[in-house]
């Protein structure tokens, strides 16, 4: 069943309304300005209903202002966000950076991803609030956007919440293997627990997991996608009741793939256009058709790299819906903690060349091959 299926059936007790930052003047001045340090109240909505939509636009002269303006959004009275997140990680924007991105649920669409898209529903029983906060030292000149929700008579007690979780960590490459992916410098080792993993979703309560936004920064040409997904659910061990094969595999693609692709449900919205898989990816994957269930917890994470053996700046948003009471977030990092790791240049890859050869003695004619033989050397 579609969408489309059931949408010429006429409804009872369901009333359409917006909020928006059109100008209550009758002009033309449609958005509204926040003040660097300061949040705004987006919407406060009472009773019950559905968000069926949200559009939102950014004027700043602050170039990161994607991940320093965060979102949050609260159900029912709530004094703990159920949504938490950079405005841009959210709606598929990485790096604070603007690119165009589609998928069935967010959308950053043009001019460059400059109008971000979210078709998520999001119920509440009793009453909606939803702010942005500018932690940026510039203000935001203008912001616009549309809040569009129905108005329910009530909302049935089985109506999960909808929530959003930014998390990052800089990931350990092994210490007694280095950072050894493909390439076989040493034997790898067998990974048979999901200790060390990233962990993108830590959740307590009952509901289903439904997408991921993946964005990693990775500063080698060594491709990064060696990690098996693994979740467990309820509290079981490992290897729980999904694990799988490689990053790739997760997000739906295959071999290691270095294109933009972008599904409904899945895909790559940005890849890096330097050697190898050097630098920046965002990938995706939407469990629309298939979520992850679980009764009581879910603890779902990927390794970073076989046996967690690379070092890799690693961001995502979880979306997932539960019954309420959640489990209150960990304290976003500050916008300090939200900073991009700086770009590895041509500069830095010289200076690994230098590097190399004073390894290899300080030849003169070293090309950068030459520890192929030595690897072979008995």
């Amino acid at each position: 069943m579609t969408a489309l299926d059931s949408i010429y059936q006429v409804r009872n007790g369901r009333r359409t309304k917006r909020i928006s930052s059109y100008d209550r003047s009758g002009g033309n001045k449609d958005s509204v300005a926040i003040p660097a340090g300061e949040t705004a109240e987006i919407a406060n909505i009472g009773g019950a209903g559905v968000i069926r939509h949200i559009w939102m636009t950014i004027n700043c002269a602050d170039r990161m202002i994607r991940r320093n303006a965060v979102l949050r959004m609260y159900w029912d009275g709530e004094s703990e966000p159920s949504v938490e997140s950079p405005i841009g990680d959210f709606f598929g924007q990485g790096w604070g950076e603007n690119y165009n991105f589609a998928s069935l649920p967010l959308a950053a669409a043009p001019h460059k991803g400059q109008a971000l898209n979210c078709y998520f529903p999001m119920p509440f029983g009793d009453g909606a609030v939803i702010t942005l906060t500018n932690e940026s030292e510039e203000p935001i000149e203008s912001f616009y956007y549309y809040i569009d929700y129905e108005e329910h008579d009530a909302m049935p007690e089985d109506a999960g919440r909808f929530h959003a979780q930014w998390r990052r960590e800089l990931t350990e490459a092994d210490s007694a293997d280095g950072e050894n992916e493909g390439l076989e410098l040493v034997p790898q080792q067998p990974n048979q627990s999901d200790a060390g993993n990233y962990v993108f979703a830590d959740i307590r309560g009952k509901g289903h997991l439904v997408g991921i936004n993946y964005y990693v920064d990775n500063p080698s040409p060594m491709w990064y996608g060696e990690g098996d997904d693994m979740w467990m659910i309820d509290g079981e061990p490992w290897p729980g009741s999904l694990h799988g094969t490689g990053t790739e595999d997760f997000f739906n693609t295959a071999w290691c793939p270095k294109e933009i692709y972008m599904h409904p449900y899945f895909g790559c919205a940005r890849v890096n256009g330097e050697t190898g898989f050097l630098g920046r990816t965002h990938v995706y994957r939407f469990l629309l058709e298939d979520p992850v269930y679980f009764e009581k917890s879910l603890r779902a994470s990927i390794e970073h790299g076989h046996n967690n053996a690379l070092t890799l700046d690693l961001v995502t948003v979880a979306y997932w819906y539960q019954l309420e009471p959640h489990q209150p977030f960990p304290e976003l990092p500050d916008k300090e903690g939200r900073q991009n790791k700086p770009i590895i240049n041509l500069h830095d890859i010289h200076y690994w060349r230098h590097e190399y050869r004073k390894a290899f003695g300080g030849g003169t004619t070293l090309w950068g091959n030459e520890w192929r033989s030595k690897r072979e050397e008995p």
